[in-house]
């Protein structure tokens, strides 16, 4: 298995890669809470994060831990750069070159922008999420928070429930976790589920009581309203009514099901306040915490292999 110098997709990746990967977090996650944050193991290296999309969670996670290992880090405001004044993403590739960057960390709106820039770069790029493709280091942190309070992540069965065509988070999520041995069930309304999905081996349900019943772990997604066509759902309180997430809902599932979501979330829509916020059952907080340590993870071994390759 040839190494790679990108992290663009959790497609194509094997378990062995995936679970080195987390273990690595797991050390970050440990040593984070230690206190003993302050690494020098890309000093003299510079990360960029370049991101056309707005961001708060992933852009500032990719910033603490690039700090964290030493980087220097530089925050690229795409507003206020060349290509808002009308630069194409390769003339942006071949300034970014000039630079002689050694991490860039892409978000993009399109799928595929972040593998065009890892063709015409000499820096190892990471996928921060294109379009609809994936977001492979939201996956990451998923399994790595699942795998902290489960122990495992074989023999799960995961509820990913909302818009699913349109999530770029869903899509990382299923390659992950159907590549680490568990199930994984798709709910929600048909114009929101992506074609294809029972050839993938996956169980769809469109009635959330159903789809929610003995599973392990409930993925609340956002209703994605930037990338959808007009009429794909009703109004948010008709959405919440068949498929948002309460205490009643929550209770088909088993007893120690634990609930997740990407952020940003939409309290009263896909799903309650009360579920949200239940330091029982709620791992939202501890994901934007893992978060940190799976890029930490990312940008050593990236940044290790880009040394090498120097």
């Amino acid at each position: 298995m040839q190494p790679q110098r990108h992290l663009l997709a959790i497609e194509g990746m094997y378990p062995p890669e995936i679970g080195q990967l987390l273990d690595l977090a797991e050390s970050y996650a440990l040593l984070n809470r230690s206190g003993k944050t302050q690494r020098d193991l890309l000093r003299g290296r510079t990360l960029i994060n370049l991101f056309f999309e707005d961001s708060t969670r992933t852009r500032t996670s990719f910033e603490l831990a690039g700090k964290r290992l030493g980087a220097d880090v530089i925050n690229m405001s795409v507003s206020a750069s060349s290509v808002n004044k009308g630069e194409t993403l390769l003339d942006t590739a071949a300034t970014l070159n000039a630079m002689q960057c050694d991490l860039l960390v892409v978000r993009h709106d399109q799928s595929g922008a972040p593998a065009l820039l890892a063709q015409k770069v000499d820096a190892a790029v990471i996928n921060a999420g294109d379009g609809t493709h994936e977001h492979p280091t939201q996956a990451l942190l998923d399994a790595l928070t699942i795998r902290r309070r489960r122990g495992r992540l074989d023999g799960l069965t995961v509820a990913i429930c909302g818009d699913i065509a349109h999530s770029r988070v869903a899509r990382s999520n299923i390659y992950l976790l159907t590549t680490m041995g568990a199930a994984v069930r798709l709910v929600g309304p048909p114009t929101l589920m992506p074609a294809g999905a029972e050839r993938l081996g996956l169980q769809v349900f469109h009635d959330m009581d159903a789809g929610l019943e003995g599973v392990d772990i409930v993925m609340m997604l956002r209703l994605q309203r930037e990338r959808m066509t007009r009429g794909l759902v009703p109004s948010a309180r008709e959405f919440f009514r068949f498929y948002g997430l309460d205490a009643a809902r929550l209770a088909r599932a088993r007893p120690d099901a634990l609930v997740m979501h990407p952020g940003p979330m939409n309290r009263g829509v896909e799903i309650d306040s009360a579920v949200a916020d239940d330091p029982a059952r709620s791992l939202i907080r501890e994901q934007v915490e893992m978060g940190v340590a799976v890029r930490m993870a990312v940008l050593d071994v990236l940044g290790r292999r880009q040394i090498r390759n120097v």
